[in-house]
């Protein structure tokens, strides 16, 4: 990727990271294969520290890891998941032994933290976290401390939102903000989803408290509102509001390639997404490639999702000289220049201030001069009943 220019290695990524259940799978398999090799031992043979990392397949860098290995004489191995959920099941079966270190997002660093699955991270050991907006830092954000505590639990990576990409052609600009928009029969046809059952909910969810006024009622866990945290009232609002939809749509994709497809065709006129597939399509019009003209909302009227990624340390760090190895990953990946490649070469957009670093096209469509928008948006989390959102989208399923 080194050798092409910023947009055509764009171009030739394909914006996974949530994207394939069947991925997931995939990288579960491997991962489990993998860790029957024991692969954090010194190798008899060569006496090199390993240090092992588990987190989304888009920030396996290999330029990056040859850099890290060679100035710091260690090697490093990656493995990979679809998603938070499948992570945490690997950590509690086992994988804090397996792995250094661990990528999440949202709210789930918290709940590794309660779980015993991750341990503090020392920030005086990371010196580039002063590059870091102040938007993804405590004060002004504080997923990344232990509830309840003082100790820091992660260090932030990339940031975004799970917003609506909109044909603004096709579109009108009136409907165009709103999460009304995706139940819009004005659009029947043209709407498309994920197949994922969790953002689909909790997006309705915020919508669903919406209509009904329940946003700034007392919550179920006494806490602000949480689209992952609703009330039976408001699941029942989610239901009805995902069976209309379901009539009104074309596709609930699997991967985002097949979104891209529908998107290029003009066949689908606004489905949620990572805003990756924005920024591909954006690019080939700004490069006259393209007549179809795309905007992400992030942040809709009635609320939005959004997360930022981080990394934590795991518990199955003991030695001093591995955890003090972590602390050098961490702050190795938090450098300007690493971030500015992950800009542009990947699509993701950093927490770190790049902006005097990379084209302001990329400065544009990885929303960098709007980083105060994470205020705003409802951060990933699980939702605080998997049992009933089960049942929520198997009825819409059945419906």
């Amino acid at each position: 990727m080194k050798n092409k220019s910023h947009e055509t290695a764009l171009a030739a990524r394909r914006f996974t990271r949530r994207s394939v259940v069947q991925a997931g799978i995939a990288a579960t398999a491997a991962g489990f294969t993998w860790k029957a090799t024991g692969p954090f031992v010194r190798d008899a043979a060569a006496a090199t520290l390993q240090l092992s990392w588990l987190g989304w397949e888009e920030y396996n860098v290999k330029s990056f890891t040859a850099e890290f290995e060679k100035l710091h004489g260690v090697k490093v191995n990656a493995g990979f998941f679809d998603g938070n959920s499948e992570a945490y099941n690997k950590l509690r079966g086992g994988g804090t032994e397996d792995f250094d270190l661990v990528m999440a997002d949202g709210f789930w660093p918290r709940l590794y933290a309660r779980k015993g699955l991750v341990q503090p991270i020392n920030y005086e050991k990371i010196p580039n976290i002063k590059n870091v907006f102040p938007d993804f830092v405590p004060p002004d954000y504080t997923l990344l401390r232990e509830e309840g505590g003082d100790h820091m639990v992660a260090c932030p990576n990339c940031w975004g939102g799970y917003g609506m990409t909109v044909n603004t052609k096709r579109v009108d600009a009136a409907d165009s903000e709103s999460l009304n928009l995706m139940v819009n029969e004005k659009y029947k046809g043209h709407l498309s989803t994920s197949a994922r059952f969790e953002e689909n909910i909790a997006m309705m969810g915020i919508l669903a408290a919406h209509n009904l006024g329940t946003m700034n009622d007392p919550r179920p866990d006494g806490k602000p509102f949480n689209p992952y945290v609703l009330t039976d009232t408001e699941l029942e609002e989610v239901k009805r509001l995902l069976i209309k939809q379901k009539g009104l749509l074309l596709v609930r994709w699997n991967d985002n390639d097949t979104l891209e497809r529908l998107l290029r065709a003009e066949a689908v006129w606004a489905s949620p997404e990572w805003s990756g597939l924005y920024r591909r399509i954006r690019f080939d019009e700004l490069d006259g490639k393209t007549d179809v003209s795309l905007k992400h909302v992030l942040k809709p009227t009635e609320g939005g999702l959004g997360w930022v990624d981080t990394w934590g340390i795991t518990t199955g760090v003991k030695s001093s000289e591995k955890l003090e190895l972590a602390h050098k990953w961490v702050d190795f990946r938090l450098s300007r220049d690493n971030m500015a490649k992950i800009a542009t070469d990947i699509g993701w957009s950093p927490t770190v201030d790049v902006r005097d670093m990379i084209p302001q096209r990329y400065v544009e469509t990885l929303f960098l001069n709007q980083t105060g928008s994470i205020k705003e948006l409802h951060q990933f989390d699980a939702p605080s009943s998997p049992e009933k959102w089960e049942q929520v989208w198997s009825d819409v399923e059945a419906a």
